[in-house]
């Protein structure tokens, strides 16, 4: 779906939406029934004196107050339900595009904005979907009933009100041309300015330590003052043309009670033969003041319409988007149940091997091999290319030359889950959710991971050490991102997390650069010791990789050496300078 589908939604609540527009139009007949009977209390009660009218005519009123009571809750709730359910509906559809694309669309794009469009444009379709759509369709029929009464009274005067409602319209018309684009800038200001806000918030430590609050509440007082600037201007457009709107209305009521009242009292002096009574009079000014909402609603409703419109706009930016990383099945990359049962046929054991493997000008041509159950130590310095080796195997960018195979599969060719599922990763930009411990280390898997694993896994990653000492122990919940634990403690955790998963292939990128030389020693004594479960170690540090079945080195995109640690100690190149600069080998 590259587009957001409104109608679909409407239609699959089509139903509800029927039901309110009967109620709507039942209780707006009712109401419209009201100055009739007020009509004949003056006509027929306190003119003509009829006085055993009098209880029917107020019975008459009441049934109407009871009525639309019952009409208005009906159509309130029914609409209420409708908007709920589509807002929900949207909002989850909406998440789920997101996540289905990939990486490069994240390098791209600040999450503050992604926050505004999943809440605050939903909100505005919302606002439309629960009540804004079912106003403006009382606006028509209340209008549209209001003149035709109107016009059975006097359908001279009733011309006055019809032009005073064309006016009107013309204005909303162009109300809306104004607050189109105003809403967009807005909207984009306002994810600016949440995205700082959010920034921040993530950040607020650093910024203490570095003394940068001035910075950043100046930072962000220039998005709030552009904010607010914007919505001052919104603010003019709507006060410019609202009160024009709001005038008519009282000339309306002026003018009618003017001509009207000439009418009565001299016959008429309007063209025609048409006779008004006191009673029909008072009915034609109730009926005038019954104008006066709809034409009042008209400025409200084009302001939310227009905010909704630029909402839907900037919705169907991110429905545009499509996925680069894409099965070849065509499938998607969130269908559980197919990349389940894809997973348990191929059986994954952990071969891996890189094939004159380029992307852009990051990698160049790089072809290396490990066998399941073995480990690959690979070193670099900084920008050399590692860490994106690691994201083209679980394939969050595509190779641009070469091809990537587990268990003699090219990669593209795997169901995109699964192929995730089965590599673990301990990244180098560690991230704890604002759960538990034991929810942080059954991340994806609480189905299938157990508590005596997650235990187990807290113990091999020596996290047990620290966890134990809390008084919930597994079930504390840590803050976000991890706040409250140390950088060690952190690595631990995700280390735990990685363990406890037991796929095929398990990467450290750089995992216990915040471990002291002990655990890390223990750590990798535990590594170590999983058999059938092949081991790419990402480090800066030799004492990481050295037991490793085989070791690359990089340099500028390109594999400048490889083998094992002896080897490589012998050959005396990248790797040897860099062992005798750690320990001091002069």
């Amino acid at each position: 779906m590259n587009k957001l589908n409104l109608t679909g939604y409407v239609r699959k609540y089509a139903l509800f939406y029927l039901i309110a527009v009967i109620c709507m139009t039942a209780g707006t007949m009712l109401d419209q029934i009201a100055p009739i009977i007020i009509q004949h209390i003056v006509d027929d009660v306190l003119v003509a004196r009829k006085m055993e009218l009098l209880h029917f005519l107020l019975l008459g009123i009441l049934s109407i107050g009871v009525g639309r009571c019952f009409f208005q809750y009906a159509k309130e709730f029914l609409c209420d339900l409708a908007g709920s359910k589509m807002a929900s509906e949207i909002r989850i559809n909406l998440f789920g595009k997101i996540q289905s694309l990939s990486a490069n669309f994240f390098d791209g794009i600040n999450s503050g904005e992604l926050m505004s469009r999943v809440k605050d444009d939903v909100d505005r379709i919302w606002d439309i979907a629960a009540f804004m759509g079912i106003l403006m369709a009382e606006v028509v029929i209340r209008t549209v009933s209001t003149l035709y009464f109107m016009m059975r009274i006097h359908w001279q005067l009733a011309l006055i009100p019809a032009a005073g409602m064309v006016i009107a319209g013309v204005i909303a018309i162009l109300m809306e041309r104004k607050l189109d684009g105003l809403y967009g800038a807005v909207a984009q200001e306002g994810s600016e300015m949440n995205n700082v806000a959010a920034e921040n918030l993530a950040g607020v430590r650093t910024v203490k330590a570095f003394a940068r609050e001035g910075f950043e509440i100046a930072k962000f007082h220039k998005h709030n003052q552009q904010f607010y600037e914007l919505n001052i201007d919104l603010s003019r457009v709507f006060v410019k043309y609202n009160p024009i709107i709001q005038m008519i209305t009282r000339l309306l009521a002026v003018a009618s009670l003017l001509l009207g009242g000439l009418v009565v009292m001299k016959g008429n002096p309007l063209p025609g033969d048409k006779q008004m009574s006191v009673g029909e009079l008072i009915a034609f000014i109730v009926y005038v003041n019954g104008m006066f909402w709809p034409m009042e609603m008209l400025g409200w409703l084009t302001n939310g319409f227009s905010s909704a419109k630029a909402s839907v706009k900037r919705l169907n930016k991110i429905y545009a988007e499509m996925p680069d990383i894409t099965d070849r099945s065509g499938g998607s990359t969130l269908d559980e149940e197919l990349s389940g049962a894809l997973f348990s046929q191929h059986d994954l054991n952990g071969d891996i091997a890189f094939e004159h493997v380029s992307y852009k000008e990051i990698l160049k041509d790089v072809t290396f091999s490990v066998k399941a159950g073995q480990t690959l130590g690979i070193m670099g310095a900084t920008g050399s290319g590692k860490t994106t080796i690691i994201n083209l195997l679980k394939r969050m960018y595509d190779v641009t030359g070469g091809s990537i195979r587990l268990d003699g599969i090219d990669i593209r060719e795997l169901p995109l889950p699964a192929l995730r599922r089965a590599v673990s990763c301990v990244m180098q930009d560690i991230f704890l959710f604002s759960d538990t411990i034991e929810g942080n280390v059954r991340l994806g898997e609480r189905e299938t991971i157990t508590v005596p694993e997650v235990r187990s896994a807290l113990t091999q990653s020596h996290a047990a050490e620290f966890v134990d000492k809390m008084e919930e122990k597994e079930q504390t919940v840590i803050g976000e991102r991890g706040v409250g634990l140390s950088g060690g403690q952190k690595q631990r955790i995700t280390i735990a997390r990685a363990l406890a998963r037991k796929t095929p292939v398990l990467v450290l990128d750089d995992s216990t650069s915040a471990l002291d030389s002990e655990t890390e020693q223990e750590i990798q004594q535990v590594l170590a010791g999983l058999s059938g479960m092949t081991k790419i170690i990402i480090a800066h540090r030799i004492s990481a990789v050295r037991k490793a079945d085989k070791i690359i080195v990089l340099d500028k995109g390109r594999i400048a050496e490889e083998g094992t640690h002896e080897e490589l100690l012998a050959r005396g190149g990248l790797y040897k300078e860099t062992y005798d600069s750690q320990y001091g080998v002069n």
